[in-house]
């Protein structure tokens, strides 16, 4: 049951906070030569004048599939690391969560390929005439046939180290945030209090790796049309820096930020309803912090798409 209210709760936080992604991603790639955006906000101005409501919500399909995998690896590798370890201490949550984290990789690259590469796809157009790619799926076939698995992992490595501490620092933070708050069953704010930490945790953990996931997407987007500009992860990171200063680290970090509490608000109210309406009232949770399964019945938080 706390996997299927993970899925729907994870579907909830990609419906809230897609829209976000695609602003984010395009600050985050766009030629610091010939800029379309002057910021968050004239993104998301520019983008449904000119490409309509349903040009936020590009490339959603690939979180939407690759969802149910990820909760699966991430609440299943979070659990049983967290019964080896024996104590529910702050440390053990960042250790789970970063096995966690590093092992979804394998579902969480080439799912976050496919939404960049969609997301960048007819920028600007309405209709885009010279669409490479029918839907995500397509795309990660396309580009499986063109470079091989090597393309499909394009950002492996720097997705494995934006997830790995990532997903740490965001068990931590929940986990830090739900003991200092504390929560009863009849606590009326016992919700509020699940929402809020989960929507600090998620900033928490955005906040300890954006600068890695900012090299990513560059990676990602780079090979459209078949133009390279970066060889690897020191070549993108000098080009950045110099073109654009070391500022290049926080380009869409507004609309990152404005993602990241929403989306695991919507996460965590979903887990919470579905959960309680499984349970019923009598099997409420006994704690709102997150512990191991022989200790108490328990809420987990669900991971973000694409990652966090």
């Amino acid at each position: 049951m706390d996997f299927l209210a993970g899925c729907i709760g994870g579907a909830a936080g990609v419906l809230v906070g897609h829209p976000f992604d695609t602003v984010k991603v395009r600050l985050q790639v766009q030629s610091v030569d010939r800029p379309l955006y002057r910021g968050t906000y004239h993104c998301f101005q520019s983008i449904i004048r000119q490409e309509s409501l349903l040009g936020l919500y590009k490339g959603i399909g690939s979180p939407m599939m690759g969802l149910t995998f990820i909760n699966a690896i991430v609440f299943g590798v979070q659990g049983n690391t967290m019964r080896r370890l024996g104590n529910d201490t702050p440390l053990n949550q960042f250790l789970a969560g970063a096995a966690a984290g590093a092992i979804q990789c394998v579902i969480c690259c080439p799912m976050e390929l496919a939404k960049t590469r969609m997301q960048m796809q007819g920028t600007g157009e309405k209709k885009s005439s010279r669409r490479l790619y029918k839907n995500s799926l397509d795309c990660l076939v396309r580009i499986y046939n063109r470079e091989g698995l090597r393309g499909v992992n394009r950002g492996m490595v720097t997705t494995l180290i934006r997830e790995t501490p990532g997903f740490g620092v965001y068990f931590l933070a929940y986990d830090v945030l739900t003991r200092y708050l504390g929560c009863e069953p009849n606590d009326r704010y016992m919700i509020p209090k699940l929402l809020f930490s989960g929507g600090m945790a998620g900033i928490a953990s955005w906040l300890s790796t954006y600068p890695v996931d900012v090299i990513k997407s560059r990676l990602q987007a780079d090979g459209v049309g078949g133009v390279y500009k970066y060889s690897g992860i020191a070549d993108c990171v000098r080009q950045s820096v110099r073109r654009e200063g070391y500022m290049v680290f926080t380009r869409g970090l507004t609309s990152t930020l404005l993602r990241a509490f929403p989306v695991n608000a919507a996460t965590f109210a979903t887990v919470t309803l579905v959960l309680m309406y499984a349970r019923g009232v009598e099997q409420r949770p006994q704690d709102c912090e997150l512990a191991q399964p022989s200790h108490h019945t328990q809420i987990q938080p669900q991971a973000q798409p694409s990652s966090l």
